[in-house]
Protein backbone atom coordinates (compact mmCIF):
# COMPACT_ATOMS: atom_id res chain seq x y z
CA UNK A 1 0.00 0.00 0.00
CA UNK A 2 1.06 3.27 -0.71
CA UNK A 3 0.24 7.13 0.33
CA UNK A 4 -2.93 8.39 -1.77
CA UNK A 5 -1.86 11.05 -4.11
CA UNK A 6 -5.12 12.53 -3.86
CA UNK A 7 -4.77 13.53 -0.26
CA UNK A 8 -0.98 15.04 -1.19
CA UNK A 9 -2.27 17.28 -4.12
CA UNK A 10 -6.08 18.05 -2.60
CA UNK A 11 -5.59 18.53 1.45
CA UNK A 12 -8.59 20.04 2.07
CA UNK A 13 -10.69 17.12 0.16
CA UNK A 14 -12.52 14.86 2.90
CA UNK A 15 -12.76 11.11 2.66
CA UNK A 16 -13.81 9.98 5.92
CA UNK A 17 -14.84 6.46 7.81
CA UNK A 18 -16.57 5.43 10.58
CA UNK A 19 -17.66 1.65 11.43
CA UNK A 20 -21.73 1.68 11.87
CA UNK A 21 -22.08 0.24 14.89
CA UNK A 22 -25.40 -0.95 13.63
CA UNK A 23 -26.78 -3.69 11.24
CA UNK A 24 -27.06 -2.29 7.44
CA UNK A 25 -28.93 -4.57 4.71
CA UNK A 26 -29.28 -3.83 0.98
CA UNK A 27 -32.02 -5.43 -0.58
CA UNK A 28 -32.25 -5.20 -4.48
CA UNK A 29 -36.02 -6.12 -6.33
CA UNK A 30 -36.55 -7.62 -2.35
CA UNK A 31 -33.61 -9.50 -2.71
CA UNK A 32 -31.62 -8.95 0.19
CA UNK A 33 -28.01 -9.16 -1.39
CA UNK A 34 -25.69 -8.14 2.06
CA UNK A 35 -26.46 -7.73 5.54
CA UNK A 36 -23.79 -7.23 7.94
CA UNK A 37 -22.90 -5.55 11.56
CA UNK A 38 -19.89 -4.83 9.96
CA UNK A 39 -20.03 -1.73 7.72
CA UNK A 40 -18.23 1.17 7.30
CA UNK A 41 -19.62 4.31 6.06
CA UNK A 42 -17.55 6.58 4.06
CA UNK A 43 -18.44 10.11 3.24
CA UNK A 44 -16.72 12.21 0.61
CA UNK A 45 -16.94 15.26 -0.64
CA UNK A 46 -19.17 15.27 -3.20
CA UNK A 47 -20.67 11.74 -3.40
CA UNK A 48 -23.57 10.51 -1.00
CA UNK A 49 -22.68 8.05 1.58
CA UNK A 50 -21.59 4.72 0.23
CA UNK A 51 -21.34 1.84 2.57
CA UNK A 52 -18.51 -0.99 2.49
CA UNK A 53 -19.19 -4.13 3.50
CA UNK A 54 -17.62 -7.29 4.09
CA UNK A 55 -17.82 -9.75 1.55
CA UNK A 56 -18.57 -12.70 3.68
CA UNK A 57 -21.50 -10.94 4.18
CA UNK A 58 -22.67 -9.93 0.74
CA UNK A 59 -24.04 -12.78 -1.52
CA UNK A 60 -21.08 -13.16 -3.34
CA UNK A 61 -23.12 -15.99 -6.14
CA UNK A 62 -25.05 -13.46 -7.61
CA UNK A 63 -21.92 -10.99 -8.55
CA UNK A 64 -20.20 -11.69 -11.39
CA UNK A 65 -16.49 -10.09 -11.73
CA UNK A 66 -15.75 -7.44 -14.95
CA UNK A 67 -12.94 -6.23 -16.57
CA UNK A 68 -13.82 -2.73 -15.47
CA UNK A 69 -11.93 -0.63 -13.22
CA UNK A 70 -11.47 3.02 -12.55
CA UNK A 71 -8.99 5.01 -10.44
CA UNK A 72 -9.57 7.02 -7.34
CA UNK A 73 -6.54 9.37 -6.31
CA UNK A 74 -7.78 9.06 -2.84
CA UNK A 75 -8.93 5.58 -2.20
CA UNK A 76 -6.99 3.93 -5.01
CA UNK A 77 -7.84 1.53 -8.20
CA UNK A 78 -11.64 0.25 -8.15
CA UNK A 79 -12.85 -3.10 -9.42
CA UNK A 80 -16.17 -3.65 -10.53
CA UNK A 81 -18.73 -7.21 -10.09
CA UNK A 82 -22.06 -7.20 -11.90
CA UNK A 83 -24.85 -7.92 -10.01
CA UNK A 84 -27.47 -10.77 -11.63
CA UNK A 85 -30.66 -11.08 -10.16
CA UNK A 86 -31.83 -13.73 -12.46
CA UNK A 87 -34.02 -12.28 -14.40
CA UNK A 88 -31.83 -8.50 -14.67
CA UNK A 89 -28.03 -7.97 -14.74
CA UNK A 90 -26.33 -4.96 -13.04
CA UNK A 91 -23.34 -3.86 -14.47
CA UNK A 92 -20.43 -2.77 -12.50
CA UNK A 93 -23.01 -2.15 -9.49
CA UNK A 94 -20.44 -3.34 -7.04
CA UNK A 95 -16.64 -2.54 -6.26
CA UNK A 96 -14.17 -3.40 -4.42
CA UNK A 97 -10.81 -1.93 -3.48
CA UNK A 98 -8.55 -4.44 -3.51
CA UNK A 99 -5.09 -2.74 -2.94
CA UNK A 100 -6.19 0.66 -1.33
CA UNK A 101 -3.92 3.67 -0.27
CA UNK A 102 -3.04 3.35 2.68
CA UNK A 103 -5.19 6.14 4.25
CA UNK A 104 -8.06 3.58 3.32
CA UNK A 105 -6.77 0.21 3.85
CA UNK A 106 -9.56 -0.40 6.16
CA UNK A 107 -11.98 -0.64 3.08
CA UNK A 108 -9.74 -3.49 1.60
CA UNK A 109 -11.73 -6.28 -0.15
CA UNK A 110 -15.06 -4.82 0.97
CA UNK A 111 -17.58 -4.33 -1.73
CA UNK A 112 -19.72 -1.00 -1.85
CA UNK A 113 -22.87 -1.02 -3.95
CA UNK A 114 -24.01 2.11 -6.30
CA UNK A 115 -27.56 2.55 -5.36
CA UNK A 116 -27.92 5.11 -8.50
CA UNK A 117 -27.74 1.74 -10.71
CA UNK A 118 -30.94 0.00 -9.36
CA UNK A 119 -34.87 1.29 -9.32
CA UNK A 120 -35.39 -0.53 -6.16
CA UNK A 121 -32.40 -0.43 -3.58
CA UNK A 122 -33.43 -0.23 -0.16
CA UNK A 123 -30.37 0.27 2.15
CA UNK A 124 -31.86 0.13 5.51
CA UNK A 125 -29.71 0.53 8.86
CA UNK A 126 -30.98 -0.92 11.80
CA UNK A 127 -30.27 -0.43 15.65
Amino acid sequence: MSKSPGHRKWPDHKVQEKHMGQSVQVKIHGDVVAASNDVIQVDEDQHPARYYFPRSDVKMDKLERSDTTTECPFKGTAHYFNLNLGDKIFEDAVWTYEDPYEEHRALKDRLAFYDNKFKDIQIELRA
